[in-house]
């Protein structure tokens, strides 16, 4: 069955596309708030939950173990580059971790193999902003 659409669903695909890298929902609900829309955390959660299921936004955890959220920008599997410090994201293809992930699952009697690979590390723009940082300490 599929979900309708409704204002509120719409509203935070809209906001989810305007955000910068991966955002948490609480984080997505505050910019609604703000807007003045009314839309409780609950809705932003299930309408995230269904932007993922759906394909329309991609979903990972933070090396926190916290979920976040961003409009997809590819459709099909891939995976992400995303700075620590400032949220950049960029969708890589990994084949190398793809022909890994299924000789692995496949040596140890698995089949129908899926994975999630995130890479977090600092952009070049964030990395030279905190060399900067230190050289003028």
């Amino acid at each position: 069955m599929a979900k309708r659409n409704t204002w509120q669903r719409d509203r935070v695909r809209d906001a989810l596309g305007g955000a910068r890298g991966f955002v948490s929902a609480q984080s997505l609900h505050a910019t609604l708030r703000d807007e003045g829309t009314g839309i409780g955390l609950a809705t932003v959660y299930r309408a995230l939950a269904d932007l993922a299921a759906g394909g329309e936004a991609d979903n990972l955890q933070s090396p926190e173990g916290e979920s976040l959220y961003r409009a997809c920008v590819s459709a099909g599997h891939h995976h992400h580059l995303i700075c620590r410090s400032c949220g950049l994201t960029v969708e890589i293809e990994a084949t190398d971790v793809e022909q890994w992930a299924q000789r692995t699952a496949a040596a140890n009697g698995f089949t129908e193999a899926e994975h999630v690979v995130d890479i977090f590390g600092l952009c070049t723009a964030c990395a030279t902003a905190r060399t900067d940082e230190r050289g003028s300490l």
